[in-house]
């Protein structure tokens, strides 16, 4: 799996990427909320299957030909954009929604672990 060794270096790139163009654009990906969100991420796809048909669905020979530059219309750009929606949503979800620690929290009516993880040394819960 020697290509575990491109994973950190494209992440970073997209984190990147991502600050940058919600500066410049004011995050416009969520403007009209989850439906917008949905459609923004739409777009790539469809392009992405629309180029993938064209070529019998084999992504791989087709990224082969085009090569990694991924100019705007190329799979590889369509791969990048999708990736980076995507974190984008899970980000977005992340800030709205509770951990499950806080979840629990406030189901039990429980405070949060305490940072030396003192309460377990003291016979208390889990």
């Amino acid at each position: 799996m020697k290509y575990h060794a491109h994973l950190e270096s494209i992440a970073k790139a997209d984190i990147e990427y991502i600050r940058r163009k919600d500066v410049q654009y004011n995050a416009s990906w969520k403007k009209r909320g989850g439906e917008g969100a949905f459609f923004t991420i739409a777009r790539p796809w469809d392009r992405f299957e629309s180029i993938a048909r064209g070529n019998n669905y084999d992504i791989f020979k087709i990224i082969q030909h085009e090569g990694l530059v991924g100019p705007d219309g190329s799979l590889i750009a369509c791969v990048r954009d999708l990736r980076r929606y995507l974190l984008l949503v899970e980000a977005e979800m992340t800030d709205r929604l509770p951990t499950m620690a806080e979840i629990k929290g406030e189901i039990l009516g429980l405070p949060g672990t305490p940072e030396d993880g003192g309460h377990h040394a003291k016979g208390g819960g889990c």
